[in-house]
C-alpha cells in the first residue's frame, strides 16, 4: 500500500483564508500569502510557515479523521513552534547579513546535499512528491534553495556561539551518542511487520455505504480490536485489499514503501497498540503494527563531530538563550496570525 497523500501545505491556519469582496458571485474563498509575522520590517509569510508545516498537518490529518479540538490543538501548537523558528531564523540571518557585507558565504553544494537530506528523509527518497509539494505551496525551487540556505546559516551561527564550549569528555559523547543514534539511524532500511484492515471510502459492493458511514465502520472495528477481538478475523470479513485473507497481514514492510504520513505514525507505534482510523483519499485504515526492524544506526567514528557538538550545545545552551533574547528584546516583532 504506498498511498502517496499529503494534505495541501496551505492550511486555513497556515495560510489564512479570506472571504471574496467585490465578487458578483460572491461566497467563494480566496487564498492569500498572508503575511505572519514580521521582524525588524522583514516579513516572515504563511508560505514559509506552510511549507514547513505541510509534513505535520499530513501526519495530523491521517491521523485524525474527524479532525476535532485535539486535531487543531496540536495543528495550532506546531504552527506556533514553527513561527518562532521562522522569527529566531530572521533575528539570527540579521546578524548574518553584516558578515555577509565582508564576505563571508555558504557554498551552493552544502545547500544542494541539505536539500537531498530532506528529500531522502521527509518524501521518503520520492523527489517527484517533493517538487509536487513545492507546485502545491506555489514555491519554486529556486525559493526553496534560498530558504534552505538561510536555515544552515542559522545553524551555523547558533554553532558558533558553541566553539568555546568546555571540550566533551569520552563519558558525555558515548552517552549522547546513546541518545542520539536512533535518530540517526539509516531510516530507509526500516521495515516492520503489521496488520490492517482497510475500508474504502466509496464501496462498490454496497450503494448505500457512503464516506460517513464508512468512518464509523472503521471506527466501531478499532474499539472491538481494543476491546480484545481477533485482528485477523476481522481484517478477513472487512478488509478490503489484497492481504485481506492473510488476516491483513503484511510482513517486511519497507520505510520507502508506505506514505510519509502513514510511515512516520506506524514506526512511532508500539507494537500491539491499535492504531487509527488512519485517513487517506481512498478511504480508512486501522492498524496494529506486530514489529519493527530499525534501520542501523552510524558507528560512534562517523558521527563524533556531530555528537561532540551537540554536547556543546547543550553545556552552552543558557548562553544561547541569552543570546537570542537579546536579540528579540533589540529587535520589532509583530506576530500577525493567531
Amino acid at each position: 500500500m504506498k498511498r502517496l497523500w499529503i494534505f495541501p501545505l496551505f492550511s486555513s491556519l497556515a495560510l489564512g483564508t479570506l472571504h471574496a469582496q467585490g465578487n458578483p458571485g460572491g461566497g467563494g474563498l480566496v487564498e492569500v500569502n498572508r503575511i505572519a509575522a514580521t521582524v525588524n520590517a522583514r516579513p516572515i509569510t504563511a508560505k514559509e510557515v506552510g511549507v514547513m508545516l505541510g509534513p505535520e498537518i499530513a501526519r495530523l490529518m491521517a491521523e485524525f479523521p474527524r479532525r476535532g479540538p485535539e486535531f487543531e490543538r496540536q495543528m495550532t501548537e506546531s504552527r506556533d513552534k514553527i513561527l518562532e523558528e521562522l522569527i529566531d531564523r530572521e533575528l539570527i540571518m540579521s546578524e548574518f547579513r553584516k558578515r555577509e557585507l565582508k564576505g563571508a558565504s555558504l557554498p551552493d553544494s552544502v545547500v544542494d546535499r541539505e536539500i537531498d537530506r530532506q528529500i531522502q528523509d521527509l518524501y521518503n527518497g520520492d523527489t517527484a512528491k517533493f517538487r509536487e509539494e513545492l507546485t502545491k505551496a506555489r514555491m519554486s525551487m529556486a525559493s526553496y534553495r534560498e530558504m534552505t540556505k538561510e536555515k544552515m546559516i542559522v545553524q551555523a551561527m547558533r554553532q558558533e556561539k558553541f566553539k568555546d564550549a568546555p571540550p566533551p569528555l569520552p563519558g558525555e559523547v558515548r552517552a549522547e551518542y546513546n541518545e542520539a543514534k536512533d535518530s540517526l539511524r539509516d531510516t530507509s532500511k526500516d521495515k516492520l511487520n503489521y496488520r490492517k484492515i482497510f475500508l474504502p471510502r466509496v464501496d462498490a459492493t454496497n450503494p448505500l455505504a457512503t464516506p460517513e458511514t464508512q468512518l464509523a465502520l472503521a471506527e466501531e472495528l478499532a474499539e472491538k480490536l481494543r476491546a480484545g477481538e481477533d485482528f485477523g478475523e476481522l481484517a478477513k470479513q472487512h478488509s478490503a485489499d489484497a492481504f485481506a485473507e492473510e488476516g491483513g497481514l503484511q510482513e517486511g514492510v519497507a520505510r520507502p514503501d508506505l506514505s510519509p504520513e502513514f510511515a512516520a505514525i506506524l514506526f512511532d507505534s508500539e507494537p500491539g497498540k491499535v492504531i487509527g482510523p488512519l485517513e487517506d483519499p481512498a478511504g480508512f485504515t486501522i492498524a496494529r503494527v506486530e514489529s519493527i526492524d530499525k534501520g542501523p544506526a552510524p558507528p560512534l567514528s562517523e558521527v563524533r563531530d556531530l555528537i561532540e557538538q551537540r554536547v556543546r550545545v547543550k553545556k552552552t545552551s543558557k548562553r544561547y538563550e541569552e543570546w537570542i533574547e537579546g536579540l528579540r528584546q533589540k529587535a520589532l516583532i509583530d506576530i500577525k496570525i493567531k
